[in-house]
């Protein structure tokens, strides 16, 4: 495993470049991500501030995980409820939620993680690759977000998710017969099928180029120096051979 900065955020997850990119092809980013994540959010907004001071283009792709993909759409409990029964007692998650409040605060995010109302996020994710389909992934990936821990919005029942999709430009009919008839299930399913292939166990995980991964919501100079090093190796790749 190969560490890029940071001694444990970046192993090399492939030797070989991704489709042979060269220097001036933009640097692929795939995340793996959930919209009842918190450490997501304040890593998706990290890795932003990087990306704002990089100069090269960046493509960015975001892949579904479900941390929780036996939870019932309709949870009989809040999110201390959920936590408690995950095995966490009310010290813990103060002190946890405590944390995200002060995390969050720092990257402009004024988070409300006691406010989450615990739900399946297989719909959600659903409604993700949608947005993909129409440029809008990113954008729907942040209102599913904020609406979680900001507003304490339901992401998993249809109507809440069709509101929220119109939001970000979506149209509701459109929203509303993907997600019923799944359309994106087995988009889903390979997102997650094909963490297990890079032995993802945890999310936000973000792989650049193909090749190195970093894990959790790490600092906004570690995903800098990922970018950067991405381009060190394709341009030294260009180079032509003596």
């Amino acid at each position: 495993m190969e560490s890029v900065g940071a001694p444990t955020c970046c192993p090399k997850v492939s030797s070989e470049q991704s489709d042979g990119a060269s220097a001036a092809e933009p640097i692929k980013v795939d995340i793996w991500s959930d919209v009842q994540c918190p450490w997501c959010y304040i890593g998706k907004r990290r890795f932003e501030q990087a990306l704002a001071g990089y100069d090269g283009p960046v493509e960015v792709e975001f892949h579904s995980f479900e941390l929780s993909p036996d939870s019932p759409f309709d949870f009989d409990g809040d999110a201390r409820t959920y936590l408690r029964r995950k095995g966490m007692d009310d010290h813990s998650i103060d002190a946890v939620w405590e944390r995200l409040e002060s995390m969050g605060a720092d990257v402009g995010l004024e988070l409300d993680p006691a406010s989450m109302v615990p739900t399946n996020t297989s719909r959600a994710h659903q409604l993700l690759h949608l947005a993909k389909e129409f440029g809008l992934q990113s954008e729907m990936n942040d209102r599913l977000l904020h609406a979680n821990f900001v507003e304490g919005r339901h992401v998993g029942h249809l109507d809440d998710l069709i509101a929220l999709a119109t939001e970000v430009g979506l149209d509701a009919e459109t929203v509303r017969v993907s997600l019923v008839s799944d359309e994106f299930i087995g988009a889903v399913r390979s997102d997650e099928e094909r963490a297990r292939d890079l032995d993802i166990h945890g999310v936000p995980f973000f792989v650049f180029d193909g090749r190195y991964g970093i894990s959790g919501a790490q600092e906004t100079d570690a995903f800098r120096r990922v970018l950067e090093r991405v381009a060190s190796d394709r341009s030294a790749a260009s180079e032509p051979r003596p």
